[in-house]
């Protein structure tokens, strides 16, 4: 019955699993017309259908051996052991062929899921805060335009991708050797802060190495998202430091619960390890609403916290350091209002950008670029075999950890539950963002993503939320859940902002 709960585990987000299956990347193809929610409803039932079967082959195969039973006739036993191999054999078979690449363009064919390439558009393409212009017109002689889509390419392949993995070390006490069907959002927000630390050690110029010996400052990147308890930002570890709220092996998380774990988990680091010696430099700073995002309200950027954040990371040393900046949001009830749009397109334009941890309802990507109405994004959804990376490995095979297939999605159907990320390298950087997010709020006609102050307009001090200590040593928030998506009774307005 293991796969069979397992894949419960998805199909509870209102059958929301529409890529959580093992696949390998298609070559590009050209685009579809854009689904409708009629066909939207059919990649369910597909996507429902798909997962039931193998659960009810894996079902079979995990079936108690013959030398198990307690009581079998010789022929008896010979028989249901024939059965069992001819079991495992018809399902291994089948796991071969969801995991084939022709499985998996015949999947995304059927369930558009999402469409792949780059469109016959000549509208520039934002990517991370840096603009390609897809212009035919050369004749400005403008850098930019010049082999602007090779540019794209170049720079969407150079972002690290992290996917589900099979074949790593059990997590903590459980079983779960692999986190396929469950573990796309901690993977999409591995990326986002891989990119991050991209950014801070390497640049926003920095593009994939073509040959070996790789760069040290990139490996060790690489090695802090391997897949063990030795790598500080692994599936493992942010299990752990999740804990507070309600993470754990085999559940789906949402983007509020998955910024907090990061803003524990980089704590529990910088309280383990010398001040030089930190393996994420940053402070982290998650901008919720009011109440610490406990009742909804627009999100409000303080910037007075911030400077808090900074100055306690650096143990009081200097006012100012680097900093992350997470901002989960809920913006609408199932997918985001047009309301916003405009704006979430607008953030790709920042140069302090780190893009969105979001995607389809249920199914977690990274989204990293726009063009027009469309989103590019890596997907965290392809099955691959663990890898283990030093972090003196110049010589390692790093493929694994980039993609070449540029999958694109409607911004308009976009699953409202979100999270965006930005990464400010110093006090001037981050004045400029507050001013790019300032003006943005005032042109939003009334819909702003969230908004900037010196100061909380609150009566106490935002804190983090009450925790208590389990037997285990572990901190648990009491007045955390991770059901917010919907609106609370009595609210019916769609565009009212819910924070998770």
């Amino acid at each position: 019955m293991k796969g069979f709960c397992e894949r419960a585990v998805a199909s509870k987000c209102s059958s929301k699993s529409l890529t959580d299956t093992s696949n390998s990347s298609p070559p590009p193809v050209c685009s579809d017309p854009e689904s409708s929610d009629s066909k939207f409803t059919k990649a369910s039932v597909w996507s429902n259908f798909v997962s039931s079967a193998l659960s009810i082959f894996e079902t079979h195969s995990e079936a108690l051996p013959c030398d198990n039973k307690a009581v079998l006739s010789g022929s008896s036993a010979c028989e249901k052991k024939a059965a069992h191999a001819k079991q495992n054999g018809w399902t291994a078979a089948v796991r071969k062929a969801v995991a084939s690449g022709s499985m998996r363009r015949i999947q995304e064919r059927v369930l558009g899921l999402s469409r792949t390439g780059i469109s016959s558009s000549t509208s520039d393409i934002w990517l991370l805060g840096v603009c390609y212009r897809m212009s035919q017109d050369e004749s400005s002689g403008d850098a930019d335009t010049s082999n602007g889509l090779a540019r794209f390419e170049q720079d969407f392949s150079s972002r690290i991708l992290t996917t589900y993995r099979k074949g790593f070390d059990a997590i903590g006490e459980s079983k779960y050797t692999s986190d396929v069907s469950w573990g796309c959002m901690l993977r999409s927000s591995q990326m986002l802060v891989a990119q991050a630390l991209v950014f801070h050690r390497l640049g926003r110029s920095w593009r994939k190495p073509l040959q070996k010996p790789f760069n040290q400052e990139y490996i060790e990147i690489l090695h802090f998202f391997g897949d063990s308890e030795a790598s500080p930002f692994s599936i493992h570890n942010l299990l752990l430091a999740g804990k507070a709220y309600n993470l754990a092996a085999g559940s789906w998380v949402g983007p509020y619960a998955m910024c907090r774990t990061w803003e524990t988990l980089a704590r529990c680091k910088r309280e383990s390890t010398d001040l030089e010696d930190q393996q994420l430099p940053m402070a982290v700073y998650v901008v919720s609403g009011d109440e610490d995002g406990e009742r909804g309200g627009a999100p409000v950027l303080c910037i007075d916290d911030a400077s808090r954040h900074c100055f306690e990371f650096s143990r009081g040393q200097v006012d100012w350091t680097p900093i992350l900046l997470l901002v989960p949001l809920v913006l609408g009830l199932e997918k985001v209002n047009p309301r916003y749009i405009p704006s979430l397109r607008a953030t790709f334009m920042f140069p302090q950008s780190l893009g969105i941890v979001g995607g389809k309802p249920g199914a977690s990507t990274y989204i990293i670029g726009v063009q027009d109405e469309k989103a590019f994004f890596l997907d965290p959804h392809d099955v691959q075999p663990v890898v283990s990376i030093g972090r003196n490995d110049l010589e390692a095979d790093t493929s694994s950890y980039h993609c070449n297939i540029i999958r694109h999605i409607s911004l308009d159907s976009i699953d409202s539950s979100l999270a965006f990320g930005f990464y400010c390298r110093d006090k001037d950087d981050f004045d400029d963002f507050c001013l790019r997010a300032s003006k943005l709020a005032d042109e939003s006609n009334g819909a702003p993503l969230f908004t900037v102050a010196q100061k909380h307009n609150l009566s106490k001090p935002v804190s983090h939320p009450e925790v208590s200590v389990d037997t285990d040593g572990v901190q648990r928030d009491e007045s955390f859940g991770l059901e917010s998506i919907g609106d609370a009774e009595g609210h019916s307005h769609e565009d009212e902002w819910q924070l998770l």
